[in-house]
């Protein structure tokens, strides 16, 4: 499901390629077309990969790239050969999944039947903590694709630089086939399994909404965990982010991931010199096709083939780890506030309020000192827009300026990143260079415990 759009568009592009059909392709740097060493990945896996492997393939590519900076910014006492050695050993750190937990358990549903259920968390990164991801009901999920899920999101929460590591977990039902009831069954029962081999806490590993889940499912969550394993946590609800404002949700989380696409797109698309490139004026207007400006609104969308394609076609695609963060950011925000046990905005909207109004009368005062009130008291009259915001921030506002600041400064990070190390149009390489960086520098500062 997640590698549909990118078999369908490689196997398309390769046999417009082969038949003659594509215009004339744009020259690709030299030192583009070096970083195009897809380890791990070879030409006949290309259009349909491992999930796992070809998150793999990207990191490889990444840090192929950033290895040599890596090793000269190291300012220790260690021989060439020993930061080499040390920069390589911690890329081995980052790269795989540190835990994989596969959990069956029984359930008896409304008819009388018994039956099975299998599942899985898996968490990618705990170099910082908690780990963070969704939780997904899909009769497609396995081992490799929560694995695979897990490491984008660490990557995802680097770029966009919320302090998480990544997590992703998956039970493998069909939801049409159950009722609520059973359903309800389901989550606690999987949310007691977690708790029980330590995957889900505030602290530790904190679930999220993800496929055919939502603000229900979180509820439950919350509910059974805060009852049982953490019963003596004041902090217990935050647990799991995406909830109902009444279990301690945050305003705007359930366009969040929406308004991140939307915002991903905007700053590139307003941006000249990307535009430029592509033959194309900066803003949204005569922008039509999705070959123009491919943005991946899922997760793992598009195949190394189809990547390779889509580069040599001079194709900018915004890549999936970086545009669709606006769900985990604002997940922030609500981990955040349940920490907080207090509501963004409740301590400052009335202080805003009196001071809007108050800088209102001053401007007044100074004009009619000015002026005098010969033709009576001179009126000042707020703009719409100031007329809207004169009462301060409420929490969705809040959240909405929080979640467009951070996409907007992830993006700039990605576009210098790819003008440094000569990217072109690859930001796919330059988020991952971004993320690698990152996380390698929170390894590195914080050093090795056991080795």
């Amino acid at each position: 499901m997640y590698r549909y759009f990118g078999e369908l568009l490689s196997r398309g592009a390769s046999n417009a390629l082969a038949s003659g059909c594509v215009e004339t392709v744009l020259p690709v740097s030299a030192s583009l077309m070096r970083v195009r060493s897809y380890s791990q990945i070879g030409e006949k896996d290309a259009d349909d990969p491992n999930f796992f492997t070809m998150v793999e393939g990207f990191f490889d590519r990444g840090a192929n790239i950033v290895e040599d900076k890596l090793v000269e910014d190291l300012r220790n006492k260690e021989t060439p050969e020993q930061k080499r050695h040390r920069v390589r050993g911690i890329l081995k750190i980052i790269k795989p999944c540190n835990h994989v937990l596969s959990v069956s358990f029984p359930i008896k549903r409304d008819n009388g039947e018994w039956e099975v259920i299998e599942g899985y968390r898996a968490q990618h990164s705990q170099h910082r903590t908690p780990c963070k991801g969704g939780i997904r009901y899909s009769t497609e999920v396995s081992v490799d694709e929560v694995k695979a899920l897990a490491s984008l999101m660490t990557y995802k929460c680097a770029v966009v630089d919320v302090p998480f590591g990544g997590a992703k977990a998956g039970v493998k039902i069909n939801v049409k086939n159950y009722t609520d009831n059973e359903l309800e069954k389901i989550t606690r029962r999987f949310t007691i399994e977690l708790a029980k081999k330590g995957f889900i806490g505030p602290g530790i590993d904190v679930p999220a909404p993800d496929m055919s889940t939502g603000e229900r499912e979180m509820s439950w969550i919350a509910d059974t965990y805060a009852n049982t394993m953490g019963h003596h946590d004041i902090n217990a609800h935050a647990c799991v982010t995406g909830k109902p404002i009444s279990q301690g949700g945050i305003h705007g989380r359930i366009s969040a991931t929406g308004r991140g696409v939307f915002h991903g797109i905007e700053n590139f698309i307003n941006e000249a010199a990307y535009m430029s490139q592509l033959g194309l004026s900066p803003g949204f207007t005569d922008k039509t096709f999705v070959i123009q400006i491919v943005a991946e609104g899922a997760n793992g969308p598009t195949t190394p083939g189809a990547d390779k394609i889509f580069l040599e076609r001079n194709i900018m695609v915004i890549p999936d780890m970086y545009l669709n963060a606006g769900g985990v950011t604002v997940s922030y925000f609500e981990w955040l506030k349940n920490l907080n046990h207090v509501s963004y905005g409740r301590l400052t909207f009335k202080y805003e309020r009196d001071s809007n109004y108050h800088l209102l009368m001053s401007v007044q005062e100074s004009l009619e000192r000015k002026f005098g009130k010969h033709g009576g008291a001179i009126p000042v009259v707020p703009t719409s827009e100031f007329q809207a915001r004169i009462a301060g921030a409420s929490e969705k506002d809040i959240v909405h300026s929080g979640l467009a600041y951070t996409m907007e400064r992830s993006a700039r990070q990605i576009m210098r990143t790819a003008n440094k190390y000569n990217l072109g149009l690859d930001l796919r390489t330059a988020a991952y260079v971004n993320a690698i960086e990152k996380v390698f520098k929170v390894y590195h500062d914080a050093g090795l415990t056991f080795v």
